[in-house]
């Protein structure tokens, strides 16, 4: 079993070779149990060059053609964007769900939908407002901890996959499989134990302060902001574990720190709770990092198997050893709900939506590229600012609006590869092919003089961010 020690769910996605699988090879690894292979059309390729007549002109094209759109690559490339959608989806709906608990409902019908109160209050009566309305539910921790209890499902959603599969022989081989990879790297139980605890607490404390930081900002904030991990994860990787040093990806990590840094300010300092949910979403963003990286530290390289043992655990330390928190908080006051009004719809659908998506996470990567699995991250911004236009009115304008350019730019250069100095050199070589060849009489001079044209607008905008790396 091919081994891979990223984690990339969406609260720890990967960060390591992003792009390069995509532009530089036509074929990719496969990886895990659930990996395709194509050693059928591998076997049939000598026959088909072996074949006294090759089909030539329109069909030779159209035989070309279909081959690329049903090889490996292109198979990977679709399911790519399947994956991206759906992570898109559970990762929108996930969050918007959560902040659908925290609106404000009415104390005396609460058969009414939901309103929430708006920021600008001037022209309002807020003794009556507030007689009317009430938050009936404000427990970040309870709906942190009743999430995390999901993750309990994914030991057993990789056994009934594999035994769906037939390849293990029986219930407890699969078992010993996904052990027996900690057991050789020396990990004795109460070690092993120890360092799930440890990432219990650092998976709980992320999640705790991205749904916090929903009582005080809008999700597309939220999500935005939690975007910016991407750029944690390349910093301590290059500190920690001694990955290549590549100059754009720290301009993306300034880009992205002056994106959260117009967030912070856009509705000022003075008496606006905007900058304490800015830091409570960034801080979710860099223990999403920390996870990432100190696994890859810690734990190495691990199977599926041993990934989904390994969320089990998680799970499971969550549910018998932090209710006592949860209780306490609500016992105090420091949390309050009201368990007649609990809005449960909302709650289990963002906890099977979160499920969904950190399955998607990690386990997609068997059928795709990791690319496609972390676009899902920026790709869900503007869909949650279209969800937040038509549910709250929100307005994104001014530092908000240049806020998250200037966070999904750095996303982006944060993926490119590391030797993307290499494309420039390939594109200025095709430039210097087609302008020779143009001069050329062809019957397809017209198109080869657009894809120079093409090219060299291409070349021309690499070279400005090589200009300003």
């Amino acid at each position: 079993m091919t081994r891979d020690g990223d984690i990339p769910t969406i609260f720890n996605p990967r960060g390591r070779n992003r792009a390069p699988s995509v532009l530089v090879t036509d074929e990719g690894v496969a990886n895990g149990p659930f990996a395709h292979a194509d050693s059928v059309s591998s076997q049939q390729e000598p026959a088909e060059t072996s074949s006294p007549t090759a089909p030539t002109g329109l069909a030779a094209k159209l035989k070309s053609c279909s081959i690329s759109l049903c090889s490996k690559s292109a198979r990977k490339i679709y399911f790519g964007i399947w994956v991206t959608i759906c992570v898109t989806a559970s990762w929108v709906g996930a969050t918007h769900c959560i902040k659908y608990l925290y609106l404000q409902r009415p104390i005396t019908d609460i058969d009414e939908d939901p309103v929430l109160v708006p920021h600008d209050t001037s022209g309002l009566n807020m003794t009556a407002l507030q007689k009317q309305y009430a938050a009936s539910y404000q427990a970040p921790f309870f709906t942190t901890w009743f999430v995390t209890n999901w993750t309990m499902l994914f030991f057993p959603l990789y056994f009934l996959s594999r035994l769906s599969t037939k390849r293990c022989k029986s219930a407890s081989e699969i078992f010993t499989e996904s052990i027996r990879g900690y057991r050789d790297k020396g990990f004795t139980a109460v070690r092993f134990m120890t360092r799930c605890s440890v990432f219990c607490l650092l998976w709980v404390g992320t999640n705790y302060m991205y749904i916090l930081s929903l009582r005080i900002l809008l999700a597309t904030d939220v999500m935005a902001l939690f975007a910016t991990n991407v750029s944690f994860v390349y910093l301590l990787s290059w500190v920690i574990l001694h990955e290549q040093f590549v100059g754009i990806r720290i301009m993306a990590v300034i880009i992205c720190d002056t994106g959260v840094a117009l967030l912070a300010y856009m509705d000022g300092i003075t008496g606006s709770p905007t900058l304490a949910g800015v830091v409570l979403a960034t801080s979710s963003a860099a223990g999403s990092a920390v996870y990432k990286v100190l696994f890859k530290k810690i734990i190495g390289d691990a199977t599926y198997g041993q990934v989904a043992l390994f969320f089990s655990l998680i799970g499971m330390l969550n549910a018998a050893f932090l209710w006592p928190l949860s209780l306490g908080l609500f016992l105090t006051g420091v949390e309050s709900m009201n368990w007649d009004k609990l809005p449960w719809p909302a709650l289990l659908t963002a906890s099977s939506l979160s499920l969904v998506a950190n399955l998607l996470g990690n386990f997609s990567v068997a059928l795709t590229y990791d690319l496609f699995i972390t676009l899902g991250l920026i790709t869900a911004v503007p869909v949650s600012a279209a969800l937040d236009v038509v549910l709250y009115g929100a307005n994104f304008e001014g530092m908000k609006l240049a806020g998250m350019i200037l966070i999904a730019v750095g996303f982006f250069l944060v993926m490119f590869p590391a030797n993307w100095p290499d494309y420039i050199t390939r594109l200025l070589r095709n430039i210097i092919m087609l302008s020779h060849s143009a001069s050329m009489p062809t019957p397809n001079r017209g198109k080869k003089r657009e894809l120079m044209y093409v090219c060299v607008v291409c070349c021309v905008i690499l070279l400005m961010l090589y200009k300003i790396r």
